[in-house]
This record gives C-alpha cells, structure tokens and sequence, in this order.
C-alpha cells in the first residue's frame, strides 16, 4: 500500500554548484525525472547554483515548476525567469511554510545551511504528525552519509526511535529514490521514549 500519489514535489538544494560537477548531473537527472513521471516541481524559485538546474532540467523536459521565492530575493532580481508560475512569500518562514503546503514530498539534495534547516523541519513536521509526507536525499557522492550516521548516533543515544531513524530515504538514483518515496508509509509512533505521551 502507497501513500499519497506524488503530483508535486519540493526540492531543497543549494544555491551554490559544489566542488563536483556530479551534484550538477545528479540535479539535471532528477529534474529530468520529476518531468518524466508528470510530477511539479515546487523549489525556492531562484536560478542559483543546483536550484536553477533543476527547475531548468524540468522545464527543458516540459515539466512544470513553481518557485517560491522570498520578498528579499525577488527584489534582488533573483527570480527564475522561465517559470510556469511563482509567489512571493513575505519571509523565508512563510516561504517555507507554502513550499510545504503546495507539495506532497520532499526531497534534499546536496546544499548549505538552508538546505539541511528545510529538510530537518519538514521532517520533524512528518515526525511529529503535523503532516504525512515522505522526506527523502538525493545521495550524491555519499553527502548525506554523515547526516545518517548522525540519526543513528541520536537513536542510540536514547534521543530518537529506530522508526524516525529510518523515516528519511535515502537514494543516490532519481528514478530509485521517487519509487521509494511514492512506496512510503508514516511511522505510526509517537517521538517520546520512556515517558508518557500521545
């Protein structure tokens, strides 16, 4: 049994390239991939760095995209000019806040501070049940490795359960990583360890 069908994605990624022109490919394939298998892509709206190689992978393949950009950035001209259609969120908050709204999963690929702050917060939203919906990375050149050893680490210190350990998917292959997160199912237990809570 699936969860809810994929009809749109958010993506987070960085606003900068990388070292490696693999992080380059790995964000045209699974733009590539979103257009391919009908699915909107909903991002932060820009033309930086992965972010604008994406959306322009999905258009390239007449997908369709949708940016979310904050006030501050638009007025910098930061905009992606090709979109198929875009808002202006007042903060980086409120932006947040829609991408989460307007998508059915979300996935992170490689990228800074930004990139790690969304994925971290749509997924303890999952955790939390404040929405049910599958977070997975793009796991270009093993990036995200450390973050899943970091998890383990938490749920062997007591601090999570296995459950939310294993919540994020994690694939290096577009088309492996969007099967899985159209497969995923929400964990059904609650965040608290060895005390009362519902």
């Amino acid at each position: 049994m699936s969860g809810t069908p994929l009809t749109t994605v958010a993506v987070f990624c960085g606003s900068n390239f990388g070292v490696s022109p693999a992080y380059a490919e790995a964000a045209a394939a699974l733009g590539r991939a979103l257009a391919a298998r009908g699915i909107g892509l909903v991002y932060g709206g820009t033309a930086k760095g992965l972010m604008g190689i994406v959306a322009d992978a999905v258009l390239d393949a007449g997908g369709t995209v949708t940016g979310v950009i904050n006030q501050r950035l638009h007025d910098r001209g930061h905009l992606h000019p090709r979109l198929t259609a875009h808002e202006v969120a007042a903060t980086m908050r409120d932006r947040k806040a829609r991408m989460a709204a307007l998508a059915d999963a979300f996935i992170a690929l490689p990228g800074g501070l930004g990139t790690l702050e969304e994925l971290l917060e749509v997924a303890t939203l999952t955790q939390l049940g404040d929405h049910a919906k599958a977070c997975g990375v793009l796991d270009t050149r093993g990036f995200y490795e450390p973050l899943r050893a970091l998890l383990a680490r938490s749920t062997d210190e007591g601090f999570m359960k296995p459950e939310h350990r294993d919540m994020l998917v994690f694939d290096a292959d577009p088309d492996a990583l969007l099967d899985a997160l159209a497969a995923w199912q929400a964990p059904t237990v609650t965040k608290w360890i060895g005390q009362p809570g519902s």
